[in-house]
């Protein structure tokens, strides 16, 4: 079987979240299932260089505004479409926004662009290669079945992943023609919302199945709550909708053998662990305490609940337990835990930006790590802890819930089955009990602690069982 993906970023080359890490590892999940996907995405500044080496697929004469082409590349066992529009994706700044932080003006054709050029190739193929299925990720593809509707030729169904709901692409009506979308499209039905142009909605409302990242995470979409407006739709989809977990690259994330550590560990020999945690709190400037080193990696947001974490910070170090934080976003949380690392000078440690290095030695050498978010559609740090017996913590909500086994009374007794600590979302006072929990089992129960880490290392991680569940979803598309 032949897959194309389309979304707007792919790990290692370009990313901002969890999306790219799963458009970077799913393709090589699938190939073990004898499915051959290539991944359609922007040439953004940074991946210029791998045009060189490509061969030139398809050209546009003229792509909202300018020439573009579409050229092959291979790299980092993935086979890459790579949309050259450089009037488009050559300039500074992340995939989305300038270097002033703000939203490019132009968002809407750049990523109306990269559906338009996805539903090229999805209907015509690329020299000899042609896609049975398409897979379009979030609302930067979400257009891809509202341009394969405006021709009468044949074309492969659409599958339509969404990352996190609350990214929604949404634009004025009057970009329609701006975007070539036809007026007849401009419905309840298609790709109007609440009389605006949502790239997200006509990726729900035209594509033949949905797929979401985690089983917890469908069944609260279809409720106001998590939905964001657009739960009824959902709803009336519910029998084409899935959650599937996502799941993690185990070669890049491996204790064993991560060269960006100190000390490499395994859950048969867990001493590298004291040596990586040494250098996390010289990084972070922290002093050794009784309680466990937290960590957190995250952007730093109040979806992730990271305010509510603040509400906590007293109870955290009165219970000897420190934090260190890695992280970048809103402004005044940036400011709020530079802040904190001075008022809890040595067991608060916070450095702003984003390190992929930094990232790992975290993992490899904090006790826990925490994710308080108010809704979570997977998560992907908290299967990195997991794998590095970096203890989550996490409020129970979407993938976290479906991913991480509280260690309650019941759980504890009944043979450990324990891997981290869950908490109810968005509550301060209900995550401060999961951290004292936490503090406490460590300090007093090192026995058990180690036995949650060994287990927390053995969880599956991986993206066998997804990958398979996405064929499944692929193949009930085919069949109708």
């Amino acid at each position: 079987m032949n897959v194309l993906f389309v979304a707007s970023e792919c790990a290692p080359f370009v990313k901002t979240g969890g999306l790219a890490d799963v458009i970077g590892a799913v393709p090589k999940a699938l190939k073990a299932h004898d499915v051959s996907v290539r991944v359609l995405i922007p040439a953004y500044t940074a991946l210029k260089p791998h045009l060189k080496a490509g061969k030139k697929m398809l050209a546009f004469d003229a792509l909202f505004g300018g020439p573009a082409q579409v050229i092959a590349v291979q790299a980092e066992g993935l086979d890459l479409l790579l949309l050259d529009a450089p009037h488009l994706y050559d300039r500074p700044g992340s995939p989305y926004l300038g270097t002033d932080g703000q939203d490019w003006p132009d968002n809407d054709l750049r990523f109306a662009a990269l559906a338009f050029a996805g539903a090229q190739v999805g209907r015509n193929g690329v020299k000899g290669w042609q896609p049975d299925v398409i897979n379009v990720h979030d609302w930067q593809a979400g257009l891809v079945p509202a341009y394969l509707q405006q021709s009468d030729a044949a074309a492969p169904p659409v599958i339509t992943t969404i990352h996190n709901i609350a990214f929604q692409g949404v634009y004025d009506a009057s970009h329609l023609e701006t975007l070539h979308l036809k007026k007849t499209q401009f419905t309840s039905e298609g790709i109007e919302y609440w009389g605006h142009i949502s790239f997200l909605k006509a990726g729900l409302a035209l594509a033949d199945k949905i797929t979401t990242v985690s089983p917890t995470y469908a069944a609260e979409l279809l409720t106001p709550d998590f939905g964001m407006g657009m739960d009824g739709l959902l709803r009336a989809r519910q029998g084409d909708l899935s959650g599937i977990l996502n799941g993690i690259d185990l070669d890049a994330w491996n204790p064993a053998t991560d060269t960006r550590l100190p000390a490499v560990y395994s859950a048969r020999s867990l001493k590298g662990k004291a040596t990586n945690k040494a250098a996390v709190e010289k990084r972070f400037g922290l002093k050794t305490g009784p309680g466990p080193l937290f960590c957190v990696i995250s952007r730093l947001t109040e979806q992730k609940g990271l305010d509510l974490l603040l509400e906590c910070l007293p109870h955290l170090t009165g219970a000897g337990g420190r934090l260190a934080v890695l992280g970048t976003g809103d402004p005044s949380l940036e400011r709020a835990f530079m802040k904190a690392g001075s008022d809890f000078s040595g067991a608060v440690g916070t450095i702003i930006g984003y390190d992929e290095d930094l990232s790992h030695l975290l993992q490899g050498g904090s006790d826990a790590i925490l994710i308080p978010s108010r809704f979570e559609p997977c998560g992907l740090t908290q299967l990195y802890g997991l794998r590095y017996g970096t203890l989550p913590v996490v409020a129970r909500t979407g993938g976290l819930a479906d991913t991480v086994i509280d260690a309650n009374e019941a759980a504890l007794t009944a043979g450990n089955c324990a891997t981290g600590f869950q908490h109810p979302p968005g509550d301060a006072t209900m995550l401060g009990h999961a951290i004292g929990r936490a503090c406490t089992l460590f300090r007093q129960h090192p026995k058990t602690w180690a036995g949650m880490m060994r287990r927390a290392m053995a969880h599956p991680v991986g993206w066998d069982t997804s990958a398979a569940a996405y064929l499944g979803v692929y193949r009930a598309a085919l069949t109708g």
